[in-house]
């Protein structure tokens, strides 16, 4: 079990400099207004969905900011663990959303990474008043205000908060997998490109779990 401290902890101040800080705060400076992050993660990824979460976090802790939450891709995975224990244990509310292998066949990455998020978002139990999304693409049909955010992750702490949620909850997915199929590496590449995943392809065809509009499943395809 991950040992975890209270999130507060790992928070300090926020620069009064930020324009985006200063965004998060005023759209949370009334305790009746919430604000969610939302994220995906596995957009790039070979193998498995593609997953978003959506975090909503107390308006006392988006007054502060912690050195500790960051894009969850610069994080180690101890730390991803560490943080995403504490972001759940301490939100008003998060939950998750994915797409399948075949949506993303099916509509496309970018389509299917924005369902993901609408999902995630649709499955809160607490309803935010505005949603915070990573990227410049607006959640199709989302009946909350949205605001998208240019690398947010790196920016916003809800968003930051939900790259780490979700990265964890689809890392612990393709590792559930990954006995299943042992021989592409999921444990080590967590279903993404590497050179022994793409060997593995060559050798022994893709899955159910494989895109298989992504090149590498598209070349196998063209070869059989």
């Amino acid at each position: 079990m991950v040992k975890t401290k209270p999130l507060a902890n790992h928070f300090s101040s926020l620069s009064s400099q930020s324009p985006l800080s200063w965004l998060e705060l005023s759209a949370s400076s009334d305790t009746q207004r919430l604000v969610a992050g939302v994220d995906e993660v596995g957009r790039g990824a070979l193998f498995g969905p593609v997953v978003a979460a959506a975090v909503i976090l107390p308006a006392s802790v988006l007054q502060l900011a912690t050195a500790g939450i960051k894009d969850s891709k610069q994080l180690s995975g101890y730390r991803r663990l560490q943080l995403a224990a504490q972001i759940q244990a301490g939100a008003l509310d998060w939950n998750i959303g994915l797409a399948s292998s075949w949506e993303i066949d099916r509509i496309n990455i970018l389509q299917a990474s924005l369902l993901a998020m609408k999902r995630a978002v649709l499955k809160l139990k607490v309803q935010p008043d505005l949603c915070l999304v990573d990227g410049n693409q607006l959640i199709k049909d989302l009946p909350v205000p949205q605001k998208t955010l240019v690398r947010g992750d790196e920016q916003s702490l809800v968003i930051a908060s939900a790259s780490i949620v979700a990265k964890v909850w689809r890392d612990a997915l393709i590792v559930r997998l990954a006995s299943k199929y042992p021989m592409y590496d999921l444990a080590a590449n967590k279903g993404y490109g590497t050179q022994r995943h793409r060997q593995a392809l060559q050798q022994y065809g893709p899955t159910r779990w494989h895109r298989m509009s992504f090149s590498p499943c598209q070349k196998w395809a063209r070869e059989q």
